[in-house]
């Protein structure tokens, strides 16, 4: 036993150490320059004077303040500059007296110009996602800690393996597929091990996610909306113009990433309630424990389309707001670009989330031994 338990912290060492190297080596992509940021960095520093403030008599912020910053970090780190911070709700703040923020710093030739662009946020977003991981840890117990260790994996697997597949010309589609498909794998591996239960769950899910993104497809093809109908489409058609990616298939991708949680969910409950059963009744048929099954994923469906439903609802809210308050007609909204995209987002991963159910419970009665089976296994023992 002891000999297996360090071969298989061996195999995973090797594993990751192969993988980092590869990831290394794969993201070594040269990027086409689209926006001009020579002379131009973001740095830290410290407000600590006001000089001219923007405050009106009224209470109403016009124009900009001046502001005076010791800078913390670059070429100008521990100088004191003055910089232009501007009144926007985008860009730019408020400055006190002793606030962090971030600054744009320019170099043109030997003129150095500072801007104020916003609140340095860094240590607050650090300390919420290390509390976020250290509750999931103590409440979690051991399975916690490996939850945190597959959110994070699952980080670095978006940021250094499926952006690059993109930036490299792969179609977004097939490398949502990819990488759904590891992040599945480790997921499972590291909550269940490589266990029939665990090895159920994940064909259920792989195949949950594949019929999210065919009824995607098939309500692209129906309502002729595709990847070019989102908001942002300008944008994006500027990056195709400068870069391999196909930013018509971006949007369902995104689709199929989005419905990854709710379907490795739902699978994973009905996956581990069969096997629950069979361990208190392993002489249980098939029939049954295929039923069994189906009766907690109907518990759970409802749940989980709901939640997806109303995730892309709150998502896009502020496009429902804006039609709301223009009191758009019926047929303009249920014509509209906008609105068509966010029904297919929500129903198409939704559909997935329903006929993972059946797929996970049936995948659960066909691993099941048989009575015969368990009788053979018995006598050996």
């Amino acid at each position: 036993m002891m000999h297996t338990t360090w071969f298989r912290l061996f195999l995973i060492v090797i594993v990751l150490v192969a993988g980092g190297l590869f990831l290394r080596s794969y993201n070594q992509i040269d990027k086409p320059v689209l926006v001009q940021t020579q002379g131009r960095t973001f740095e830290k520093a410290c407000v600590i004077d006001i000089v001219q403030d923007n405050l009106q008599e009224n209470g109403s912020r016009i124009g900009d303040q001046v502001v005076t910053l010791q800078m913390e970090s670059g070429d100008h780190a521990g100088e004191t500059v003055q910089a232009n911070c501007p009144n926007g709700l985008l860009f730019g703040t408020v400055c006190q007296t002793g606030m962090q923020v971030i600054v744009i710093s320019s170099t043109a030739g030997q003129l150095g110009i500072h801007t104020v662009y916003n609140i340095d946020r860094s240590w607050p977003i650090y300390a919420y996602i290390a509390a976020f991981l250290l509750l999931l840890s103590l409440i979690g117990g051991k399975k916690g800690v490996k939850s945190a260790v597959a959110l994070v994996f699952t980080f670095i697997c978006f940021v250094f393996l499926f952006f690059p597949m993109i930036m490299r010309g792969m179609a977004p589609v097939l490398a949502s597929v990819i990488t759904a498909a590891i992040v599945l794998a480790a997921t499972m591996y590291l909550i269940n091990g490589w266990t029939k239960k665990g090895r159920t769950a994940f064909l259920a899910t792989l195949g949950g996610i594949l019929i999210a993104a065919l009824a995607a497809v098939i309500f692209s093809h129906m309502t002729k909306l595709t990847g070019y109908n989102v908001g942002n489409i300008e944008s994006l058609i500027f990056v195709a113009q400068n870069t391999p990616i196909d930013v018509g298939q971006v949007l369902f991708a995104g689709i199929l990433f989005a419905s990854l949680g709710a379907i490795m969910d739902i699978a994973m409950d009905v996956t581990s309630a069969c096997a629950e059963i069979e361990a208190h009744d392993p002489a249980i048929s098939r029939k049954k424990l295929f039923k069994a099954g189906m009766n907690v994923g109907r518990d759970v469906m409802g749940t989980m389309a709901t939640t997806l439903i109303l995730a892309f609802f709150g998502g896009s809210l502020g496009t429902w707001v804006l039609d709301y308050a223009y009191d758009l007609p019926y047929l303009q909204l249920l014509s509209s670009n906008s609105i068509g995209i966010e029904i297919m987002k929500g129903f198409s991963a939704s559909f997935g989330v329903i006929l993972t159910v059946p797929m996970a419970a049936a995948l659960s009665a066909c691993r099941k031994m048989s009575t015969a089976e368990i009788q053979k296994k018995d006598t050996k023992l």
